[in-house]
């Protein structure tokens, strides 16, 4: 299967997201799910407000939530690390579903926390920028890379970690980890007092419009990373057993809004803007069209479970197999039933 953004679509797949962005509704998709279904148990759906556009589908699905029967639409603000809060919400059950890096989805059911993953989303958001003196992954060993944060919490700090282990590299000792808000290591990148940078949506894209230091990997497009989901949907394991017919309308939501993305990226970014999400249009619109939103239908979410497992294990990261994960922690079959209603 080849990887990437691909901007080619398949006549099958062109006319069901035409199909999609032209019936009624404030979004331009559909309100009403296929066939004749009870409504949701339960009108509330909470998910989590956190940092970064790359999840912008469990945003512009909003009002698709909505229109599937949740009066009430939470996105909850909480205070530490966007990726721990996440996990620690959905685990207590403070929140219901939500987008999240799909390793760390892999370590939370690792811990035992009670979640499951129901989806992939999309294949690749993450940019590894370097300077002169790097040109592979390789490149980083005895370097001093920037990050955000570090430790099992950050998703670069895991992200970058499992590229380096990859190709043989010790992430503990073959790299020099620093920390420093993304301003600020744009800075130090661009007057080369660090070697490299690991951003997520919009950072890449700010750094490619202001020329700061080169791409080095690009999760987007570079093998083996762009043949595996990179963001899934992780929900509370009660949630969906409590409340089925919400979970599957959470989920279609959240998989029309992602069509949204890929279709009319225009309006998912002017969405994240004027809700507060991002600031910068022009940065917003830029991801919305690098991420590759228009392959949750043709990979297999399964294989990409197993591939991130399989890093993490090798990595040390966590004591499950591969195979325990994806039995104890993974339910595709709302997925496979949306896959035929969307017209994947």
């Amino acid at each position: 299967m080849e990887g990437g953004c691909s901007k080619h679509w398949s006549r099958r797949e062109f006319l069901g997201g035409l199909t999609l962005a032209g019936t009624a509704g404030l979004l331009g998709l559909g309100a009403e799910p296929a066939g004749a279904e009870p409504p949701p148990e339960t009108t509330t759906i909470r998910l989590l407000r956190s940092p970064g556009v790359c999840i912008a589908p469990g945003y512009v699905a909003e009002e698709l939530l909505r229109s599937e029967g949740f009066s009430e639409v939470r996105y909850i603000r909480r205070d530490g690390p966007p990726v721990v809060e996440i996990q620690r919400a959905l685990a207590s059950g403070d929140a219901d579903i939500n987008m999240n890096f799909a390793a760390l989805g892999i370590t939370a059911l690792d811990r035992g926390d009670s979640v499951v993953i129901l989806a992939g989303v999309h294949i690749g958001c993450f940019e590894l920028f370097g300077t002169d003196r790097v040109r592979t992954i390789r490149d980083l060993k005895g370097k001093t890379v920037a990050l955000a944060g570090l430790g099992a919490g950050s998703t670069q700090h895991v992200y970058l970690a499992l590229l380096a282990a990859y190709v043989g590299l010790d992430p503990g000792k073959d790299i020099n980890w620093v920390t420093h808000p993304f301003p600020e290591s744009a800075r130090l990148l661009a007057q080369g007092k660090v070697d490299a940078f690991l951003g997520f949506p919009p950072e890449p894209q700010e750094l490619r419009a202001r020329k700061i230091g080169h791409v080095v990997v690009n999760s987007a497009v570079d093998r083996p990373w762009s043949q595996y989901f990179c963001c899934v949907v992780v929900a509370n394991r009660e949630f969906v057993r409590k409340h089925p017919v919400a979970a599957k309308r959470a989920l279609r939501a959240i998989l029309k809004a992602t069509d949204l993305c890929a279709l009319e990226p225009d309006r998912a970014a002017r969405i994240l803007v004027d809700k507060g999400y991002t600031q910068t249009y022009e940065y917003a619109l830029q991801a919305m069209k690098d991420v590759p939103y228009n392959r949750w239908r043709a990979y297999n979410p399964e294989d990409a479970i197993r591939f991130w497992a399989l890093r993490l294990h090798e990595a040390g990261m966590i004591k499950s197999t591969p195979e325990k994960i994806i039995a104890q922690g993974t339910d595709w079959r709302v997925l496979n039933e949306l896959k035929k209603e969307l017209k994947a």
